[in-house]
Parts: C-alpha cells; sequence; structure tokens
C-alpha cells in the first residue's frame, strides 16, 4: 500500500485554505500537512473554539483530502534563537509582543506548547518545525570557537526544549525537527548531538528533508540509516547543486534564490540532484508508512504547475516493498 503523499501549506499560506485544499484536490494530493500560519490552522482557534478543528477535518473531506500533521516552523525558530528585527516579520503578534529577546523566546515556547496541544485536539500525532539555535552564528571557528561554547548552546536548547517537549508527551504527540542550516541540528554530526542533549527522548525526532542535506555534502541517504526510528514524517523536496565551481559555494554569497552565481537552488521534485527512487527504498526498509509531504520550492518554476508535477513524481516512485524475496519461487518447497 502506498503512501499517502501531502502537500505542505507553508509556502501557500497566501491563500485561503479552502481555494487550496480545492487545487491540490484537483492535483492529485491525498492530504494537506497543515502550516501554523496564514488561516490554514490557527493554535489560538484551536485551543479556544470547540468546534474549530472538526471545522478543518469537514472542510478538507470536502475535498476528499486527510491531514497528518501540523508544522510551527516560524514559531519554534524564535525558541532558541538570537532574536533580532527578522523574527518580527514571520511571529505572530502575540508571540513578539515588545520584541524583548528572552520574552519573545519565553512566549514562543509557550506557543509550542500550545501547537502540540492543538496538535492532540485536531487528532494528529506529529508537528514538524524548527527549533532555533543560540550557536549557529558560531559556525566558522574563527576567532576560534572553544568546545564549551557549542557544549552551552545544546545545554540551553535541552533547557528550553524540555518543558516543551514534557507537553507533547503529556499529550501523545511528537515533534518532528526539520534539519536544516539555523537549526541547533542541520547534519548528521549535529542531529545525533542534539538527541543527546535531550536523552534520546520519544517525543524528539525529525521531519526528514533530504534537499538540505545534498548540497551541504551530507549523505542524505545515510541519515535515513542512522536515524530510523527517529523520522517521524517526511518532507519531499528536491535541490539542485552545480557539479563544477561557482561564484557562490555552499554559504551562497549572500546572493538570493535565483541569482546565477549561486552553487545550489531548491527545484521541485525530479527537477533536481535527489534520487528519490533511493529515498523511497530505504524508507521502506526502515518500515516508515508516514505520509511523503510535498514541500514545493523552485524559484525558476510556477508553483501550480510545479505541485501538481511533484505530486505525480513523488507518486511514481513511491512503490511498495516486497513482502517476499524475489528468489522464493525457485525454492524446492514452492515447486512441491
Amino acid at each position: 500500500m502506498s503512501r499517502p503523499v501531502t502537500l505542505f501549506t507553508g509556502q501557500w499560506a497566501d491563500l485561503p485554505l479552502e481555494t487550496l485544499a480545492e487545487k491540490a484536490s484537483q492535483w492529485g494530493f491525498d492530504g494537506l500537512e497543515l502550516a501554523c500560519w496564514g488561516d490554514h490552522f490557527e493554535v489560538d482557534r484551536a485551543l479556544s473554539e470547540d468546534d474549530y478543528c472538526q471545522g478543518r477535518h469537514d472542510l478538507l473531506a470536502r475535498y476528499d483530502l486527510q491531514v497528518f500533521a501540523v508544522s510551527n516552523h516560524l514559531v519554534g525558530q524564535a525558541v532558541c534563537d538570537r532574536i533580532d528585527e527578522r523574527h518580527q516579520s514571520i511571529l505572530p503578534p502575540r508571540v513578539w509582543g515588545d520584541g524583548d529577546p528572552e520574552g519573545v523566546r519565553q512566549r514562543a515556547a509557550e506557543e509550542m506548547r500550545n501547537t502540540a496541544r492543538a496538535a492532540a485536539r485536531l487528532g494528529v500525532k506529529v508537528v514538524n518545525g524548527f527549533t532555533g539555535s543560540s550557536i549557529w552564528h558560531l559556525l566558522y571557528s574563527f576567532p576560534s570557537v572553544p568546545d564549551e561554547m557549542i557544549a552551552a548552546g545544546y545545554e540551553d536548547f535541552a533547557a528550553r526544549w524540555n518543558p516543551i517537549l514534557d507537553v507533547f508527551d503529556e499529550v501523545g504527540v511528537r515533534f518532528g525537527l526539520e534539519v536544516h542550516p539555523t537549526e541547533i541540528a542541520f547534519d548528521i554530526s549535529s542531529a545525533e548531538r542534539a538527541l543527546q542533549a535531550l536523552g534520546r527522548r520519544e517525543a524528539f525526532g525529525f521531519n526528514y528533508d533530504p534537499s538540505h542535506f545534498g548540497y551541504q555534502g551530507v549523505d542524505y541517504l545515510a541519515f535515513i540509516e542512522r536515524f530510523a526510528d527517529r523520522i517521524y514524517h517526511t518532507h519531499m523536496k528536491d535541490v539542485w547543486w552545480s557539479s563544477t565551481p561557482r561564484p557562490s559555494g555552499v554559504f551562497g554569497g549572500h546572493l538570493p534564490f535565483g541569482h546565477p552565481d549561486r552553487y545550489w537552488e531548491f527545484r521541485s521534485i525530479g527537477r533536481g540532484s535527489i534520487d528519490f527512487e533511493e529515498v523511497v527504498r530505504l524508507l521502506n526498509r526502515i518500515g516508515y508508512q508516514g505520509p511523503l509531504s510535498i514541500e514545493w520550492e523552485d524559484i525558476g518554476m510556477d508553483r501550480e504547475h510545479g505541485a501538481e508535477e511533484a505530486c505525480a513524481s513523488i507518486k511514481s516512485v513511491d512503490f511498495p516493498a516486497s513482502s517476499v524475496a524475489f528468489d522464493a519461487a525457485f525454492a524446492r518447497d514452492a515447486q512441491a
């Protein structure tokens, strides 16, 4: 049985949910991964209005769609970050408040606790998102970065996220960090350290997205094998990177997406460098049966064309795992 193919609505939050749902149904999607911004999934309304969550289900059902996860990347980013004016543009006013950095972090943490509660009311088992990081700015080690500064960053992460994850445990929901530059975990090594910082508690795992690994030179297939029991959700997103040197490299040269000097760009599925057939084979191997959620990003392609194409593309490679050995019929017992 193939897995549901869903569309992450984060890049579509300028559209009303019903408008997007109608389009997604026509494009062939099985469901939506609801972003906690725009009008797609509003955490405060989910907790304060008795009929809100059922209303979300009813709206999606009109278009033969389901929901398996919600995502709150924008607020999660503020939990551990060094807060500056950029965050005001992505946070709800109730979280931004007066902009005092520690106040923002505390309110973001409470909003993530409430997101877990809201997800439980909706009946989904996974909240995806970001964590932010107090040490991302220390990525390149000059001036030399003492080990103690990095350790302090992971301690800060654990101190801020453990109380959030306590609520996830209470309501039976898991958090899937999208391992990603600017987060406390951005490759295999830092993901392992994040798990260790939390005592490997079960509430914390990963929203697997290969597009954030390939251009870095990280083995995106090895991530699946290393964290087989921690992949709680997946984002299917492609990325292209150049086979030859470019004017800018992995760090991007402060260039916007779409600039011709960039070394890498996010691409619609099948248009980049990720081998999705191998991704699916490994997801089969580890027994992952959750959604394959399209996070559509491609600066050079119309998004509606891209979403429909991406849905068909991932469905074409999402074959079920075999239940028998291919050579079982050769055995003497099978010929009796």
